[in-house]
């Protein structure tokens, strides 16, 4: 893999306190990457070594093939950052904002302004280049920032939760540009954010972060629909767990028994005692017919509905207590609570995770 960051083996501490441990983590370059994570996970942290504004106390970061040292920042390369509020300067214009890098490498006047132009024109703000920022609203001053970063011609551009300040309508709107942009230019972006839908969403890798250690790294898909461990399956999206008992096994596949039901299920290495298996509500039907192939679960209780404008949330208990959640498109009709229902899942759906589960 061609990486435009690479990290081996990295741990930062403050105050004797571990923030990032033993991170090692390979970007691929033209990859929009994102890093996943909760408050104190360790992300925003990784994307200031990347930047070179902490250094690690232990390990190696390379960017674009070369090791980054005090002597040898990233931020005098091919790299820079949009940061979370924006960072623009209050008394420069959005253009003058802009040329600002080109103006320190000592670019002309009339060429900077011109780039500065040109790149406010690339996120469509060339017609308010001379007002300043308290004049901008807050989408147009990070499209500024963002045109501020992208005027030095970076091969990679850090993105530390640039859309957390934005309303969700104006939010979900940069999320799209911020995606195409990446694309078109061909550019390597590692976006640092909390939100599982922009990391979904905008992502081509992502890479999940608890506690300062990476959890599990791939693609949005591979991530949603196969988590690697508990921990994975309940951070990203909503999950139903079922506790299971390893039954038999055959080359390729695990018998696992759950809730009074046979689950045949893709076999990894090694073999667990015990097995959780895992079902998104989206892939839990709490309607409708199911196949021949289909798993059906014993006769559940409806506990409680809740209407969301694209889908109805259906809480259900099982005979034997455990609780699950299904959704129902909205153009269907949802059960009413206490009603006796059988919900069912098609084979594929279920996904195993070997027990003993990453705990957060």
């Amino acid at each position: 893999m061609d990486a435009a960051v690479s990290l081996r083996s990295v741990s930062k501490s403050f105050h004797g306190n571990p923030v990032v441990s033993d991170l090692t983590l390979d970007i691929p370059r033209g990859a929009f990457f994102s890093i996943l994570g909760a408050s104190g996970s360790g992300k925003s942290t990784t994307l200031r070594l990347i930047a070179g504004f902490e250094p690690p106390d232990s390990g190696a970061i390379s960017v674009c093939g070369q090791p980054i040292s005090t002597d040898h920042p990233p931020f005098a390369g091919p790299v820079n950052m949009v940061f979370q509020n924006y960072a623009l300067f209050p008394h420069l214009t959005a253009g003058e904002n802009v040329a600002f890098g080109l103006r320190m490498q000592g670019i002309n006047r009339a060429d900077r302004d011109r780039a500065a132009l040109a790149m406010l024109a690339l996120v469509r703000l060339d017609h308010l280049a001379s007002r300043l920022p308290s004049q901008l609203s807050g989408g147009q001053q990070q499209r500024v920032a963002l045109a501020r970063a992208l005027a030095t011609n970076p091969e990679i551009v850090l993105l530390d939760e640039p859309l957390g300040a934005l309303d969700l309508r104006l939010r979900r709107e940069m999320q799209h540009e911020l995606r195409d942009l990446q694309q078109s230019r061909n550019l390597t972006f590692i976006y640092v954010t909390h939100d599982q839908e922009e990391a979904l969403g905008m992502s081509s890798r992502l890479t999940i972060m608890d506690h300062g250690r990476i959890i599990q790294t791939g693609s949005p898909h591979d991530l949603y629909l196969r988590p690697a461990s508990r921990f994975a399956a309940a951070f990203l999206g909503d999950n139903n767990f079922l506790a299971g008992t390893l039954a038999g096994s055959d080359s390729d596949s695990w018998l696992v028994s759950a809730e009074g039901l046979g689950f045949r299920v893709p076999r990894g290495q090694g073999a667990p005692s015990s097995i959780t298996l895992a079902i998104r509500p989206e892939h839990l039907h709490a309607s409708g017919s199911p196949g021949l192939s289909a798993i059906v679960f014993l006769p559940a209780r409806v506990t409680s509905t809740v209407f969301s404008g694209a889908s109805t949330r259906v809480s259900l208990l099982l005979p034997s207590g455990t609780s699950l959640t299904a959704l129902v498109d909205s153009t269907r009709p949802a059960p009413e609570p206490g009603t006796i229902i059988a919900p069912w899942c098609r084979p594929e759906s279920v996904w195993p995770i070997p027990d003993p589960p990453s705990n957060p």
